[in-house]
């Protein structure tokens, strides 16, 4: 059994992702890390007050005291235990759907787990290897007030404040009833903006849209920046650690042209940029510009995190990483995906000049996305093996490094396990529309042709 995926561990809750299941993680995390305090901190689903007790209760079984959080963002709860010096256990199911919720592992410097601290606890959660304690020594919890308002103090510091208030903009803001609905309001705000919203709410239920950021979902901020004639449009995911835009004409910016225009800003020769295998060939554009070099990881933030690691040991700076999806990390501000301090880089760059003419340089590349579903392992493993045998029969150059991606010069598409949900995904890419889609779509058929035969 694999309990951590690419970002944590996620199920549908009460059903795969239990109280019973968040409580051996908490133990198992309460174990290995020693800890005399744990934070616990979630975001606004509907299962994360049941799921936070069960963390909590967990923890203290093993002899932490535990400080009570509330619902903050992934970054906030980052902040939190970087401020503290204590670990953290976050229940978020991030993107996912409304029935999802999940765990993810934060370390007392602020940074989600590395993969091999990961296997370790992820080791005593098999083994049921807890170090429970007597009655005497079992911990108390505390609730924390002010978590919230904290982190949104510091990501005022660590912006360009000045430049962007001095830029009069008009933001239109959807944090999609997430976390995020109760900080990056109050942040823009207090960074000088006009802000406009939608779905800012705080609901788990998440009846305006589904949490997930993709252009499907964001139709009313499309609608509400042309209709307030904002500057800009920003949206979060369901724990605001991700940052999505609409340009000021009320169009989509594709996450991998933000990814590219925040790189060419940040990088200088000599730097590295941090990104996973379904790299968009945007930034590999501007790694080549910049004289900078390009390091490839699986795809998921904790394979990032890692590398980013790694390369710092090595003394190499990475100013900027991530993904596509509008998870990026600025490793000198905080090693975390941050949506809110991604979107204030994002204005330092809009008060100088449109955001579609932000982007302008990384447009002509057209992805698509498709998701595959898959019921029982027997139809993982027939997608998978239709995957390794189209990269084995194609003449393309083929990486492997997380699924299979076949790379033609004008054109790439990868297919991958999720390592969040049971499906395949394809992602595709090319400078014309018809080719990326004629490629995803002759993958997706001889993956669909394994699927039913299976």
């Amino acid at each position: 059994m694999k309990v951590f995926g690419s970002s944590g561990t996620r199920g549908v809750a009460n059903e795969e992702l239990t109280p019973e299941f968040a409580l051996k993680v908490a133990k198992a995390a309460g174990t290995a890390w020693r800890a005399d305090r744990v934070g616990v901190a979630r975001d606004t689903r509907a299962t994360g007050g049941m799921l936070a007790d069960a963390a909590a209760s967990g923890l203290a079984s093993v002899g932490a005291d535990v400080d009570r959080l509330g619902v903050v963002p992934t970054p906030g709860a980052q902040a939190y235990a970087e401020r503290e010096e204590i670990p953290v256990v976050m229940i978020t199911a991030s993107h996912n759907p409304p029935e999802y919720n999940g765990v993810k592992l934060i370390g007392d410097d602020g940074v989600e787990l590395t993969v091999e601290a990961l296997e370790r606890i992820e080791q005593k959660f098999l083994a049921e290897k807890f170090e429970s304690v007597t009655w005497s020594r079992t911990g108390e919890s505390r609730r924390v007030e002010g978590a919230r308002r904290a982190y949104v103090d510091e990501l005022l510091a660590s912006v360009d404040r000045e430049r962007i208030a001095d830029a009069d903009l008009t933001v239109a803001l959807d944090p999609g009833h997430g976390a995020g609905s109760l900080t990056s309001p109050e942040f823009f705000r207090r960074l000088g903006c006009r802000v406009v919203t939608a779905n800012s709410q705080a609901d788990g239920h998440f009846p305006g849209r589904d949490p997930e950021p993709v252009p499907e979902n964001l139709g009313d901020l499309g609608r509400l920046v042309a209709a307030t004639d904002a500057d800009v449009g920003i949206a979060h995911d369901g724990d605001a650690d991700r940052a999505i835009f609409y340009d000021e004409t009320g169009e989509y910016v594709e996450g991998d042209a933000t990814l590219a225009a925040l790189a060419a800003a940040e990088l200088e020769p000599g730097d590295a940029v941090v990104s996973a295998v379904n790299v968009s060939q945007r930034l590999v554009d501007v790694a080549d510009d910049c004289d900078a070099y390009l390091e490839l990881t699986p795809i998921g933030s904790t394979n990032i995190i890692t590398r980013i690691r790694e390369l710092r040991r090595q003394d190499r700076h990475v100013p900027v990483a991530g993904e596509g999806n509008g998870g990026i990390f600025f490793p000198d501000y905080r090693l975390a995906r941050d949506g809110a301090y991604t979107a204030a880089k994002f204005l330092e760059l809009v008060a100088d000049r449109p955001a579609s003419e932000v982007v302008a340089p990384y447009d002509g590349y057209h992805n698509v996305r498709i998701n595959i579903g898959y019921d029982d392992d027997a139809e993982r493993e027939a997608l998978l093996a239709a995957a390794e045998r189209a990269a084995a029969e194609s003449e393309a150059d083929t990486t492997t490094l997380d699924g299979y991606r076949i790379d033609y010069g004008d054109a790439w598409v990868l297919a991958r396990p999720s390592g969040t949900e049971p499906m395949v995904r394809i992602y595709a890419e090319a400078r014309e529309a018809d080719r990326a889609e004629e490629l995803a779509a002759e993958l997706e058929g001889q993956l669909l042709t394994a699927k039913a035969d299976a």
